[in-house]
């Protein structure tokens, strides 16, 4: 978007129509004591050219990586119209649209954004939106906890995200809600249903069921979901959206499907960009709309017949009822909702089931080059979507820092989050990958383990191939 600077003369005519002789006069209420003065860390401005220079030293800084982390924030290709259309003027600019007759635009976005992540989950309403991934969890567990009224206790596995379990707890536990962990199968790497019932008639509010969990196994999620309504809780997903291309969406799961879902949007459109800004989702049965938070647009028609689109059910946002509202999170994710909305609208269900198969087929071929080398293996053995754990027969922090002097970023290291599997590796392989990529990552693994075992003084014998 331009950025056309003030010149003196702007800036003095508009203190005169105003009234004021200086811009410090427009502040006078706030006391010196509170004023921050100068910014002494910030040099002194400097001309276009040598802004250029400097912004692209900054971005050579960050470097050129084959990158293979996961774990939450996904490299996915993003058509370049995706963001030629977002940051449009309409949409870039446009604020929250409180009146309807001024943001048709905006609005119609968000409508075709909810609609189409309705038909994604399958679920009957969705929101635009939530600030991301983790705190929508943490916004489905309060959520839960209001529908439900008689519990405040939630059931989550551990093996959900570890930041998305970090933040539900650090959100709802002032309003003295407990969050209970379920444990994980070791061998498989997913809850077992088997292993619920020791929590079966404790009154928990929800059971959350992550689809695929942190470690890109696909869970059980038919037989969870029909334990969780078996046992009076409302059935809580956390899913990728992009691999709801080819899974079966929650609001198909056993019993009914599940009650509320929950995710982060980031794949669907948004860049990396160091860390955001992302968007989260939500969906939900339409029983339980009272209780979403975040905006919801809908459909209507004016006093001539015409289609027209506006806020509804307002009184859950803070600018209608501040002190009861559900949320005050929606405004700042709005942009990134209409390049998800433009990403989905220019792949189409076949383009996005394109993307995810090719991001699963990626993943078992990297998997299968990684797991052939002497030194590795992996560490469950439950179905997989794109991402997979790798346990490695050396400290996985010096793999990883090998693999990066190579320029592979070659995953997340679980040492921190899961140490009861030693050294384990969280590897991802989405549709940006190349066969050539694949083999230099698994090429560069070899010769790093090989190294480290002829150091050892160990033999670098192949594995023997099962029949």
């Amino acid at each position: 978007m331009p950025f056309i600077p003030h010149t003196e003369n702007d800036v003095s005519a508009m203190l005169a129509a105003i009234g004021v002789k200086t811009i410090d006069d427009l502040f006078d209420e706030i006391p010196a004591s509170l004023r921050g003065g100068g910014l002494p860390g910030i040099p002194p401005g400097v001309g276009e050219m040598e802004i250029t220079r400097l912004m692209h030293e900054r971005a050579e800084r960050d470097g050129r990586w084959l990158n293979f982390i996961g774990a939450g924030a996904y490299e996915h290709h993003i058509p370049a119209a995706v963001w030629q259309i977002a940051t449009r003027g309409e949409f870039y600019s446009a604020y929250t649209p409180y009146q309807a007759e001024a943001s048709q635009g905006t609005l119609q976005v968000l409508y075709e954004y909810q609609s189409m992540m309705a038909s994604l989950t399958a679920m009957d309403i969705t929101n635009a939106s939530l600030y991301d991934g983790a705190s929508a969890l943490a916004e489905a567990v309060l959520m839960a906890v209001r529908a439900h009224q008689s519990s405040k206790r939630v059931l989550m596995p551990a093996t959900v995200h570890p930041v998305y379990r970090e933040v539900a707890r650090t959100i709802v536990k002032h309003q003295h809600i407990e969050i209970v962990e379920v444990p994980y199968c070791t061998e498989s790497g997913h809850v077992i249903p088997a292993a619920l019932q020791k929590f079966a008639g404790q009154g928990f509010a929800a059971l959350v069921i992550p689809q695929p969990n942190f470690f890109g196994v696909l869970e059980p999620v038919d037989d969870l979901t029909a334990w969780a309504k078996a046992n009076g809780m409302l059935a809580v997903a956390v899913v990728n959206p992009i691999s709801l291309a080819l899974l079966r969406p929650p609001g198909e799961w056993g019993a009914g499907g599940a009650d509320i879902v929950v995710g982060e949007g980031q794949p669907l459109g948004a860049p990396l960009a160091g860390g955001g800004p992302y968007f989260g989702f939500m969906a939900c049965r339409e029983q339980y709309v009272r209780q979403m938070p975040g905006r919801i647009v809908g459909r209507t028609v004016d006093a001539g017949g015409k289609p027209g689109y506006v806020l509804t059910l307002q009184a859950r946002e803070q600018h209608i009822r501040r002190s009861k509202a559900t949320s005050n999170i929606c405004t700042n994710q709005g942009l990134m909702v209409t390049a998800a909305t433009i990403y989905m609208a220019l792949l189409g269900p076949d383009g996005l089931a394109r993307v995810a198969q090719t991001c699963h087929s990626n993943a078992l071929k990297l998997m299968r080059q990684l797991t052939a080398l002497p030194g590795v293996k992996r560490a469950f053995s439950g179905p997989v979507f794109h991402e997979f754990v790798l346990q490695l027969n050396a400290p996985v922090g010096e793999a990883l820092e090998a693999l990066k002097a190579q320029g592979i970023l070659g995953g997340r290291a679980l040492t921190q989050d899961y140490p009861e599997l030693g050294d384990a590796l969280l590897v991802c392989a989405t549709e940006t990958k190349r066969d050539d990529d694949l083999g230099r990552y698994a090429d560069n693994m070899k010769r790093i383990l090989g190294r480290r075992f002829r150091a050892a003084g160990c033999a670098l014998k192949p594995k023997r191939r099962e029949r």
